[in-house]
């Protein structure tokens, strides 16, 4: 049996950031600071919407990337994120984002696209444990949708229409 792994991971993943991708497309402006949930932290921000897309997309470039040590985001963004209880200068705007988007998308695709049997059985190591290529992949598509998912339940509750499921990567067709 010949099953194309890659193409069946591209189709899902690709589909989970197109989820994200149209969540953040349909967030109105009103909403950009809204919190998804109560934090009682005191710092309000890591629960607003623009901080959760930021973290959701800064953690699916370094987990495509594979390890932290080396990694850096495309500018305007920082390692911050990686940094305990501390959070960017700024507020990053819905534009500054979908950008980050289409560029994670398109490091996702590529990554996949280069996956080897070799590749996808290295081991990669991070301060919550250590896994193999394909299961980080599957753990960092697990995480984009969480977060698209928390988003799209506040979208819907305040009224903001937006599609139930995204079945495959929109250019999967092709």
């Amino acid at each position: 049996m010949n099953i194309p792994w890659k193409q069946i991971i591209w189709h899902q993943f690709g589909a989970t950031i197109d989820t994200l991708d149209e969540v953040v497309r349909a967030c109105p402006d009103n909403l950009w600071h809204a919190q998804l949930w109560d934090n009682p932290s005191g710092r309000p921000e890591y629960s607003q919407v623009w901080y959760r897309v930021y973290h959701t997309l800064f953690w699916l470039d370094l987990y495509l990337f594979g390890a932290e040590e080396g990694f850096q985001p495309p500018a305007p963004f920082t390692l911050i994120e990686m940094e305990e209880d501390d959070l960017p200068d700024r507020a990053y705007t819905k534009d500054e984002l979908l950008a980050y988007l289409q560029h994670g998308r398109r490091r996702c695709k590529a990554t996949i696209d280069a996956l080897t049997d070799d590749t996808a059985q290295r081991i990669h190591r991070f301060p919550w444990g250590e896994v193999t290529f394909v299961e980080l992949l599957l753990y960092n598509m697990r995480h984009v949708q969480d977060h698209a998912s928390q988003m799209s339940l506040l979208l819907g509750q305040k009224g903001v229409p937006v599609r139930d499921w995204v079945i495959t990567a929109k250019d999967a067709a092709a």
